[in-house]
């Protein structure tokens, strides 16, 4: 199987995936296939978090030409969605793992807010951590990783194309930091 048949049966994978359905209040209504809560227009469950070293710089990556949402655009955070019958913790330590090759760190809980954009309708959480170790990239979803200031990222999104929940994740984070 060659790298683009890899990306489809991860893509496939990942639309098949039993994620948390909620209403506007966050409340649990249920578990739904990720394709079918982004077709109907429902509200799923999804996390974020802001991968910081110890000089303060943020971790950004770029996604995959394959992912279903905002493909090839950076993202300030690692994270994603809320599986069926996990925390949103529990949802974070995993996509963290998962996408940076990063465990075995204290994740500290940020905010609790609705996103709403086009296809996305998410409550989310978001998170941080501090890591100095070397990343692990998830081929396929991650294309590459890099660690810069925060305005050098702020100044980077006018110009290219940044996720936009995780823009509004990290938007929120830093200013519950001032």
């Amino acid at each position: 199987m060659d790298a683009t048949e890899k990306e489809a049966a991860h893509r496939a994978a990942s639309d098949a995936e039993l994620i948390c359905w909620v209403d506007e209040k966050d409340q649990l209504l249920g578990n739904l296939v990720r394709f079918d809560l982004r077709q109907r227009g429902l509200i799923g469950r999804c996390t974020f978090i802001f991968l910081f070293n110890s000089q303060g710089e943020l971790c950004v990556h770029r996604r995959t030409l394959s992912k279903a949402l905002y493909p090839g655009f950076w993202d300030t955070a690692a994270g994603g969605m809320v599986a069926a019958g996990e925390s949103y913790a529990d949802s974070a330590a995993r996509e963290l793992e998962e996408e940076l090759g990063v465990a075995g760190v204290e994740l500290v809980e940020h905010d609790h807010f609705y996103f709403a954009d086009g296809d996305s309708r998410l409550w989310c959480k978001s998170y941080s951590a501090v890591w100095d170790g070397p990343l692990r990239l998830q081929p396929e979803e991650v294309m590459e990783a890099r660690f810069l200031p925060v305005d050098v990222i702020l100044q980077e999104a006018q110009q290219k194309p940044y996720c936009p929940d995780a823009q509004e994740g990290l938007r929120r984070y830093l200013a519950l930091r001032r």
